[in-house]
């Protein structure tokens, strides 16, 4: 008799969520008052959608490589906020619903952190993409 209730598959599938989509639980407000969302695109995937249903609401994370960047589409519940970083990105690519950052609706704070952005957010939908400037090549 084969178990599909293995803990294999468990940790497959929470390495999806928190590696692939970056949907992360943060230690410091455990519950999903505060939600990290840190993709890691990579690994030849060029797109990845998940979401989970808190007791808040649903949390989704949905980013694609593309031509011209990267875009990352994310969903928080209401009386919740989330922190999102932005591989590969600096701050004056970064558009929110092809607004400037400084524009947008729901970004309560924007900052170079390496080579990520990182950004903090009220609940709500948004759709960061990240142009790519010339003569760089998106990770793939």
């Amino acid at each position: 008799m084969n178990s599909f209730n293995h803990y294999a598959y468990g940790a497959i599938g929470e390495w999806m969520y928190r590696i692939m989509a970056g949907i992360e639980i943060d230690p410091e407000a455990p519950g999903y008052k505060h939600t990290l969302i840190q993709p890691q695109p990579g690994g030849g995937f060029t797109s990845v959608t998940a979401s989970h249903i808190t007791m808040y609401g649903k949390v989704s994370s949905a980013w694609a490589l593309k031509d011209n960047g990267f875009e990352l589409t994310v969903e928080i519940p209401a009386n919740t906020h989330a922190t999102v970083r932005l591989p590969h990105a600096q701050l004056a690519d970064v558009t929110e619903s092809d607004q400037a950052l400084a524009n947008a609706s729901g970004i309560r704070a924007a900052r170079q952190d390496g080579d990520s952005v990182l950004l903090e957010i009220g609940s709500g939908q948004y759709r960061f993409a990240v142009n790519q400037r010339r003569g760089e090549t998106a990770v793939r």
